[in-house]
C-alpha cells in the first residue's frame, strides 16, 4: 500500500518558512547600517527559529546563524526577556531589539515588530495540524 497525501503527517508536507527582512545593528555611531537578514522555521523543529545574518558581516565570510526558541521571538514585543546568548525586549511600539552573546562580542540588532509579527504568524500556519481531507 503506497503512502498519500492524506495519510501523512501534517508536518511533512508542510513547507519551512523564511522571512527576508532588513534590520538595524546598533552601535556607537549615530547613524544605523541596515542589513539583509533571513528569518527561518522548519516545521521539523516546530519549537526553534533561525535568524541568519550574511556572511559579509562576519571576518570568516560566511552566514552567522542562531538558532534560539520561537518562544523568546514571540516575547520581543511584550517586555525583556531572554538569558544567555539572545535576549530580548520590545523598543517602543513599533521595534524590538534582539541582543547575541558570542565569545567575540555582543552584537545588538532592532527589527520592526511588524517583520517579526508577520513572521510568526507564518511559523503559527506552517507548523499547525491539519484537518484530514476526505
Amino acid at each position: 500500500m503506497s503512502a498519500t497525501a492524506e495519510n501523512l503527517p501534517a508536518t511533512a508536507t508542510a513547507a519551512p518558512v523564511e522571512e527576508r527582512v532588513r534590520a538595524r545593528v546598533i552601535t556607537d555611531d549615530p547613524l544605523y547600517r541596515a542589513i539583509p537578514v533571513a528569518l527561518r522555521f522548519t516545521p521539523a523543529e516546530p519549537l526553534a527559529v533561525r535568524i541568519v545574518f550574511p556572511g559579509g558581516l562576519s571576518p570568516e565570510g560566511t552566514d552567522n546563524e542562531w538558532v534560539f526558541p520561537r518562544a523568546l521571538l514571540e516575547a520581543a514585543h511584550q517586555a525583556p526577556t531572554g538569558t544567555g546568548d539572545v535576549r530580548v525586549w520590545p523598543c517602543g511600539r513599533v521595534q524590538a531589539v534582539v541582543e547575541f552573546h558570542s565569545p567575540e562580542g555582543v552584537a545588538v540588532v532592532q527589527f520592526d515588530i511588524a517583520a517579526l509579527r508577520r513572521f510568526l504568524r507564518r511559523t503559527f500556519t506552517a507548523s499547525a495540524p491539519s484537518a484530514p481531507t476526505r
